[in-house]
């Protein structure tokens, strides 16, 4: 199945956008919708299934299935709710279904400090069930409060201000946003490792959730880099996966708790860096895929581009390989088999390693606009090391 045939979902943010409207309509007008009509922030309108609707004494709750499409989202199917209470001018609270928090703890709209126009309500929002908290600093949300991202949040506001206006309703409306089972599905996701605890973030940008897309990955690499920055972290260790974490820990004894994981997506990485004025940053990672960089692959994912053969068949010869080893290595399949080739001549390995961990060098500091220090070190399973750049012994050592 191509890209285009695949099948686009909602994200949280609109689920927990639609189920506020309806939430708001049951409560103010008394009106159980089925669907509700939602824009999203890119213009799209979609039309978004009620699945539950709950009336009380002063309060109101409806919910949302979340349909990520042909997206592997952990979330596919959960339910998105969101509760409604009111509290009237002059403070009557007769039947309210109370806040479990302070106002303050809450999101507000309009922002603090503002007061909002006349005739308009003064709504406050928090996560409940299955929503984590914010930990640490440099994320969407300030530490402290409900993982709930600033767009999902201007959604939910619109929509229950669209009902609150044509009911001329105001006062203080409260709004609880919650995931049954969120705890646990959080998980299988970034979010402990971001310092998101207790469940889910409310999330999108675009309220589309786009199918395999590769932007909820490169969002979170991002994320991680602004989060270490506000932390104070000048100079950062990256690695591509398992495989870096492993060694980092095992090998080289540096703590993955400064790590950061890029996947194949080393320019974006080194790109997010220079924007949140990152000092240094040292690459660590298996040769099979960063020897790629040799060839300047900043994306090193397999369907993109390749080069390892190609790159250590060239420098083989400029070190002064035979035409038939050189051969041999261009029909190798793994570098580990590459290297086997390369070890049948007393010194050929190293030397062919020193020009090719110029290159990475030279085309690293290329992206990074010579901007910041960065390095690289790489290894195999079997051998440990095989190469480094200039500075990278010197750098890992701030690591510690």
């Amino acid at each position: 199945m191509s890209q285009e045939e695949l099948r686009c979902g909602y994200t949280t943010g609109t689920c927990g956008a639609a189920a506020a409207f309806a939430a708001a309509a049951l409560l103010f007008e008394e009106e159980e919708l089925t669907r509700v009509l939602v824009t999203t922030p890119k213009g799209v309108e979609l039309t978004i299934p009620i699945a539950e609707s709950v009336l009380e004494n002063g309060w109101a709750r409806c919910g949302v299935i979340k349909d990520s499409g042909d997206d592997p989202d952990v979330t596919n199917g959960a339910l998105v709710q969101v509760t409604i209470t009111w509290e009237r001018d002059g403070g009557e609270e007769e039947g309210l279904h109370k806040p479990l928090q302070e106002p303050e703890k809450w999101y507000r709209y309009p922002d603090s400090g503002q007061e909002p126009s006349e005739g308009d309500a003064l709504l406050f929002l928090r996560g409940g069930q299955g929503i984590g908290q914010v930990t640490r600093e440099g994320l969407e949300c300030p530490p402290g409060m409900w993982a709930i991202n600033p767009v999902p949040r201007q959604m939910i506001f619109q929509q229950v201000q669209r009902v609150c206006r044509r009911c001329h309703i105001t006062g203080r409306v409260y709004l609880t946003i919650e995931i049954p089972g969120g705890e646990e599905l959080a998980q299988k996701t970034m979010n402990p490792h971001l310092g998101i605890l207790g469940g889910l973030s409310v999330l999108g940008t675009s309220g589309i959730v786009e199918p395999m897309s590769e932007a909820a990955l490169l969002e979170t690499i991002r994320l991680e880099i602004c989060q270490r920055r506000a932390e104070g972290s000048t100079n950062l260790l990256v690695v591509p996966g398992n495989y870096g974490e492993q060694f980092v820990s095992g090998y080289l004894g540096l703590g993955l708790d400064q790590g950061i994981k890029c996947s194949n997506f080393i320019g974006n990485t080194i790109d997010y860096a220079l924007e949140a004025e990152v000092e240094g940053l040292l690459f660590i990672g298996h040769a099979g895929k960063l020897l790629k960089l040799a060839a300047g692959v900043m994306n090193t994912h397999s369907s993109v581009a390749d080069g390892r053969m190609e790159c250590l068949a060239a420098y083989g010869a400029a070190c002064g390989a035979p035409t038939e080893m050189v051969c041999r290595i261009l029909s190798c399949v793994t570098v580990e088999e590459a290297f086997g080739i390369l070890e049948e001549a007393e010194g050929l390995l190293e030397a062919v390693m020193e020009v090719a961990m110029d290159r990475i060098h030279s085309h690293l500091k290329r992206r990074a606009k010579n901007q910041m220090m960065i390095e690289a070190i790489l290894f195999t399973n079997d051998r440990g090391i095989v190469g480094t750049t200039p500075g990278a012994v010197a750098m890992m050592g701030k690591m510690n």
